[in-house]
């Protein structure tokens, strides 16, 4: 399987101001910048958001304050909402997704598994409203990136009736060949 590397269709822009989000802080980091004058420390946050009914987004965003990066970082992830496909409490098939040196496998699972992943696409995949997943991480463990790879996979994953038809349409092309 390859891995799927970008955002296949046009991204649709989620009002947020309509949903009931939750949030949850994935990681925060202290980060310093050397200067003449000595060291520039600030704070990043990296937070993710989602109303457990098919709709997610993250942000990154670095302030003076935790509360200040925190509250940034919450404000860009309501601005980067996404839709992904659920049923079931499941994904509709399985994908690979790549982001940088992060791939991350996602599966669906029968009713009762559970969600088999790392902390960082818990996160992602329990805002969501997915609760039956099978996950692999591959790669660099790295959350910024595990995130966005979990997010690229969520974005390119197809609708039911979309793979119906595509796989009448494959079905009738190998039909026609014979």
């Amino acid at each position: 399987m390859k891995a799927v590397t970008k955002i296949r269709e046009e991204k649709i822009r989620i009002d947020s101001s309509e949903l009931e989000l939750k949030e949850k802080l994935v990681s925060l980091d202290r980060v310093s910048k050397v200067v003449k004058g000595g060291r520039h420390r600030r704070f990043r946050a990296l937070v993710v958001v989602g109303d457990g009914k098919g709709h997610v987004g993250f942000g990154l965003a670095k302030a003076g304050g935790v509360p200040d990066a925190t509250q940034k970082a919450s404000a860009m992830a309501k601005k980067n909402l996404i839709e992904a496909p659920v049923t079931n409490s499941t994904i509709p098939h399985e994908i690979l997704a790549k982001y940088g040196a992060s791939k991350v496998l996602l599966k669906p699972a029968l009713p009762g598994t559970g969600l088999i992943c790392s902390n960082t696409v818990r996160a992602v995949l329990e805002l969501v409203g997915i609760r039956d997943i099978l996950s692999k991480s591959l790669g660099s463990s790295n959350r910024i990136n595990v995130i966005k790879a979990t997010m690229v996979a969520l974005t390119n994953l197809k609708k039911p009736k979309e793979t119906v038809t595509e796989t009448k349409a494959v079905e009738d092309k190998v039909n026609e060949t014979e």
